[in-house]
């Protein structure tokens, strides 16, 4: 689009509700805004006469519009809905400009149903129907080992089939529940046992101190494992929350949202208040490319959160600083969970967890290591983006057998093992094994936002389909493949010794017309070493995840030799039992029953063997 059709575009905008995306010379998405009215917003960008953006912008906006060069916008039917397909189009295709909070997990939350009969506390991370649902939480982590100690504590129904059962079962005869489905015990009698697991739950001190005294006994038995067990249990309830004992009796229940900027990094901080008390908090870094804006953070960290079925149990928020869309979103929200939310500023009641969060977040950016080296590599290989997150994919398999393929994430200064993926791959060739890889990691941007770079283990052939599979998504991500060295036609990855070579995207051409360039780097450069041990970090994650799938196949292969085990009783037991180890599991009467008694025998007395 010439400049003659950029102005016109933008002077022809409607007056309707929608989003709105700039793009730069070079057709990459610069950023992605929402508008109550497309023409007015649009406009305040920029002056007219000359054509050139607007004085009163932030640095980061007038560097954005400076680089400017076309427009696309989307109506949509209503505020809300702009407010919520901005937030969808950040996640997906993280634009350059735009703050991406990358928070993709959800918080879990303890339940109880008190609808029930025999209500059973569990542990849900979205809204359970129902009329009479109480809720803790949200658990930032913790909320299992909550749950495991009640019901070492409380003697509850253990499981939801033992209300079904008309016999009592172990639990009983151990002492762990009072058996109501032989009516051992009334629904009066229970409900006394509710009440106290809702004392512990809301009441962490004396949940604390039940567990410490099992630790200390434990510890006189010289039961050092199970001590052990029960340390780190305590360890998982502490750390869910900023501090425990922080008593605000005036209040009932709140959620807390503040954001602090550090330079180019900011953090937002969540604290939950329950009855009066902090029950639990969690915070997100989030790394800018440029320096970032409250406003932005504010509402994406808060529409994040309460985007997916979380459960809101508070009718307030309280947020550290006043921004733009504060009336936009308490609107928002209040029609999501269908009640009157209010978004508040601090009072002289509240103002000292506005300062907790703040001195917690100084806390944090104190803790957090400069790596120089993610500069070092943008600069070199011309990114877009200072890689704080990369992600980095390998394949492996035996002559075409067990294929897999590996993603692993680092982020934030270290590996993030929870973020790792694997994958079962049908490419009969390494290029096809690579493009399944990557596609399927591509389309599920919609879920888990993509990163700042790509690693690629493979040449320029990689780093071209690489290219093409993000081009297709419109994300903003840069790629690197980097290229093992071949000694005698196999690959050399001894760490620091082989003469990789790294191929890149240069930046200094059009996306129509890139160029793909290459470079030897010393054995001994820092940002060599940094892209090697990432990529032999995702070989190894590949490397175990292919002898596991092998390991799996041969037992298959392997079982059905056992005489009297053909494939049609091999199909019948995967059907029925889900997976192979969940065969391996099964109890003899369960395999007798499928089957029959010698078959049964047969099974069980193979895996004795495989032991």
């Amino acid at each position: 689009m010439n400049i003659d059709g950029f102005i016109n575009t933008i002077k022809s905008l409607p007056d309707n509700p929608g989003v709105y995306q700039y793009f730069d010379k070079n057709n990459k998405l610069l950023y992605v805004g929402k508008a109550k009215n497309l023409k007015k917003r649009v406009k305040s960008y920029f002056r007219f006469n000359p054509f050139r953006p607007a004085d009163n912008l932030s640095p980061r906006i007038y560097k954005m519009i400076s680089e400017a060069k076309r427009l696309e916008y989307i109506i949509v039917q209503s505020e809300n809905d702009a407010l919520i397909l901005e937030n969808s189009l950040i996640k997906q295709l993280k634009p350059k400009y735009n703050i991406l909070l990358r928070d993709d997990k959800t918080y879990p939350y303890i339940y109880i149903n008190m609808d029930e009969d025999f209500p059973r506390a569990e542990i849900t991370r979205k809204v359970i129907k129902g009329k009479n649902i109480k809720y803790f939480g949200p658990f930032s982590q913790g909320a299992r080992e909550i749950l495991k100690t009640i019901y070492e504590e409380i003697p509850l129904v253990q499981s939801k089939s033992c209300i079904k059962g008309k016999k009592a079962c172990l639990y009983h005869q151990i002492g762990k529940c009072l058996a109501p489905c032989e009516g051992k015990v009334t629904k009066e009698e229970y409900k006394n046992l509710i009440k106290k697991a809702i004392k512990l739950i809301n009441n962490k001190k004396s949940l604390l101190k039940i567990l410490e005294k099992k630790m200390q006994k434990f510890a006189e038995n010289m039961q050092f494992e199970e001590a052990a067990e029960i340390r780190d249990r305590i360890k998982a309830i502490k750390d869910a929350e900023i501090y425990s004992s922080v008593d605000l009796a005036k209040l009932k229940d709140l959620d807390i949202f503040v954001v602090e900027i550090f330079n180019k990094k900011s953090i937002v901080i969540r604290i939950f208040v329950r009855n009066g008390k902090v029950v639990a908090s969690s915070h997100n870094i989030i790394n800018s490319q440029e320096i970032p804006d409250k406003n932005e953070i504010y509402t994406q960290a808060i529409l994040e959160f309460y985007s997916s079925q979380t459960p809101f149990t508070s009718n307030e928020l309280l947020v550290g600083d006043d921004f733009e869309e504060k009336e936009w979103l308490e609107t928002v929200l209040s029609q999501k969970f269908n009640k009157k939310i209010k978004i508040n500023l601090p009072n002289k009641n509240n103002k000292n967890l506005i300062n907790l969060a703040k001195i917690n977040a100084l806390e944090i950016i104190k803790n957090q290591k400069e790596d120089t080296i993610l500069e070092e590599i943008k600069i070199l290989f011309e990114l877009q983006n200072t890689p704080y997150k990369i992600e980095t994919f390998d394949t492996s398999h035996m002559s075409g057998e067990a294929t897999v393929g590996s993603m692993i994430v680092w982020e934030n200064g270290k590996f993030k093992k929870e973020d790792y993926r694997h994958y079962h791959l049908e490419g009969k060739d390494e290029y096809s094994q690579m493009r399944e890889l990557l596609t399927r990691r591509a389309k599920s941007f919609d879920e888990i936002s993509p990163p700042d770079l790509w690693l690629i283990d493979g040449g320029a052939a990689q780093l071209n389909l690489a290219k093409e599979i993000i081009d297709s998504t419109g994300a903003n991500v840069d790629i690197l493949a980097i290229s093992k060295e071949k000694i005698d036609a196999k690959a050399h990855r001894a760490k620091g010794g082989a003469k990789d070579k790294i191929y890149y995207i240069s930046a200094q051409v059009l996306s129509s017309k890139f160029q793909v360039e290459k470079i030897n780097l010393s054995e001994s450069d820092k940002r060599l070493q940094f892209l090697q041990r990432l990529r032999d970090e995702a070989h190894r994650f590949a490397i175990t995840f292919h002898r596991k799938t092998k390991r799996k196949k041969d037992l298959e292969l392997d079982l059905l030799k056992v005489k009297g085990i053909g494939k049609a009783k091999m199909t019948k037991l995967i059907n029925y039992f889900g997976t192979f180890e969940n065969i391996k599991k099964a109890s003899f009467e369960e395999l007798k029953n499928l089957l029959n008694e010698k078959d049964a025998k047969s099974i069980k007395s193979f895996f004795e063997r495989q032991k």
